[in-house]
């Protein structure tokens, strides 16, 4: 008997970064800057673009336990196959990148920008609200409708969750955008409990697979005129009334 060898699929080769001029950097760097500048998410998130090494990284400074650190969203890399044509790659671990997009400067911003799925921060329908009202940041009026549904008022138009935390309950974008893993694992948030005085919102993030579905619950909380995100233990987030209850024996410190 002949053991066959497995035919393994060829790996397919990275395409080649292409070397650009001082001047054409300086173009595309500006750019992609005006785009930054067009969105009032990333604008509000302070996503800058940095070039490095013939690359354009994204990145937004973060405060972690009081200091400073860098997260990187994505990089955009010069294709040498097609002059104009910029690779826009997310980082899944440290090293390895995987390909989102291709286009220009401008089109791969707003890829970035318009991302519901998680990818980069899961703010893409509050991005995209916001660029047709043409009014920066200022919030539009939202109204409940039944239990946990909430709707624009002016069209009548499905607020998504996150539309519903910035909009309705006054949220911070960036607080918002916690847990960034749980969007990374595209896990779509849904409302299933909030506060009669509006200060607290607890949200459940979940994502189906082959196997069943799995999550994880958050409270969002006001505290002395903060809000702030907190991931909480499984077995302590069926509830407002239980969540804060296990948050306070623990001095506020979420789940990890």
């Amino acid at each position: 008997m002949r053991w066959r060898r497995n035919r393994w699929p060829e790996r397919i080769p990275r395409p080649k970064a292409r070397r650009l001029t001082e001047k054409e950097k300086s173009t595309i760097l500006a750019a992609m800057t005006r785009a930054v500048v067009a969105s009032p998410v990333l604008s509000y998130l302070g996503v800058q673009v940095r070039a490095l090494r013939g690359r354009f990284y994204l990145e937004r400074e973060l405060k972690e336990e009081g200091k400073p650190a860098t997260e990187i969203l994505g990089r955009i890399t010069p294709l040498a196959a097609a002059k104009g044509t910029l690779l826009l790659e997310v980082e899944r671990r440290s090293g390895s990148w995987h390909e989102v997009a291709e286009g220009s400067a401008q089109k791969l911003i707003k890829v970035v920008a318009s991302d519901t799925k998680g990818k980069f921060h899961g703010l893409g329908s509050v991005d995209k609200v916001l660029r047709k009202a043409k009014k920066g940041l200022h919030r539009l009026p939202v109204r409940r409708v039944g239990k946990y549904k909430f709707v624009y008022s002016d069209t009548g138009a499905v607020c998504t969750a996150q539309d519903a935390l910035f909009h309705y309950f006054r949220l911070p974008l960036d607080v918002i955008a916690e847990p960034s893993a749980w969007y990374s694992y595209h896990r779509v948030p849904q409302i299933v409990e909030t506060s009669r005085d509006r200060t607290r919102v607890l949200v459940w993030f979940s994502a189906a697979s082959m196997t069943g579905s799995f999550g994880g619950t958050c409270l969002y909380a006001q505290r002395d005129g903060s809000w702030g995100a907190y991931p909480i233990k499984p077995s302590e987030s069926g509830s407002i009334l239980t969540a804060e209850a296990w948050l306070v024996k623990r001095r506020w410190k979420a789940w990890c």
